[in-house]
């Protein structure tokens, strides 16, 4: 989450020793995480999930994200409407990250290559979001993130927006300034490193946190996918 990313292949490993800022930064994210499931369990609705999961930690109830715009690579709007009708998987990050970013996205690719022989319109997506708009254009965003797989949809935004979007996730980042005596641009973004999973009707569904399997997370996505393409069917 901290330091700059070196071209090559990613790196299989989290930090051995993460920086204080990332452990508040984390810390927080955890205790917002807990609330949330704490307000769902006492107030939503306790109606069975859809599916049993292995890793996809799903709500009892979802819960309604606020409208959004973000931007991707061809200069089009990426909203609510862009992943209405399937499971979303959508991640955090910046092109720049040294080890969790291009570690998670290439577990997640293996996720990806799982599910790609389901039908187009049941297929599962993920979304690739950087947080680090001030180096990350949507097009370089958009080449990063094609890298790994070419189906990932990735966008950007204004810092504004994307302060919006990710804290209706319950996500959170934050710049790490560089060391003294370093580039200006030399900076780093801690952000959340788990994964928000988001249902056919783009409400917050349910999370999946590290460290990530990335066949149990294909396995509950496709289950997750077919169980809505046959409730429609019915």
């Amino acid at each position: 989450m901290t330091g700059q990313y070196k071209a090559g292949k990613p790196s299989r490993r989290y930090h051995a020793q993460m920086p204080k800022r990332s452990l508040l930064i984390l810390l927080v994210l955890a205790v917002a995480v807990a609330g949330l499931f704490a307000g769902l369990a006492v107030f939503g609705d306790r109606a069975a999930p859809p599916v049993q999961t292995r890793v996809v930690q799903l709500f009892p109830q979802a819960r309604a994200v606020p409208a959004f715009s973000l931007q991707r690579g061809d200069g089009s709007a990426l909203t609510a409407d862009t992943l209405r009708g399937h499971w979303t998987l959508v991640f955090i990050g910046f092109t720049h990250c040294p080890d969790v970013c291009p570690t998670t996205l290439a577990q997640l690719s293996s996720a990806q290559k799982q599910w790609r022989a389901l039908p187009e319109a049941s297929r599962p997506r993920l979304l690739f979001v950087s947080v680090d708009p001030e180096r990350d254009t949507p097009k370089q965003v958009e080449a990063y993130a094609h890298g790994f797989n070419p189906d990932t949809l990735a966008a950007t935004a204004d810092l504004k927006p994307l302060e919006a979007f990710t804290h209706s996730l319950s996500m959170v980042f934050m710049r790490s300034e560089p060391p003294a005596g370093a580039p200006a641009n030399a900076y780093s973004v801690d952000h959340s490193a788990a994964i928000v999973v988001l249902d056919p009707q783009v409400r917050m569904a349910g999370t999946i946190t590290p460290p990530f399997d990335p066949q149990a997370i294909a396995a509950d996505m496709t289950a997750l996918s077919q169980s809505h393409l046959e409730k429609d069917e019915q």
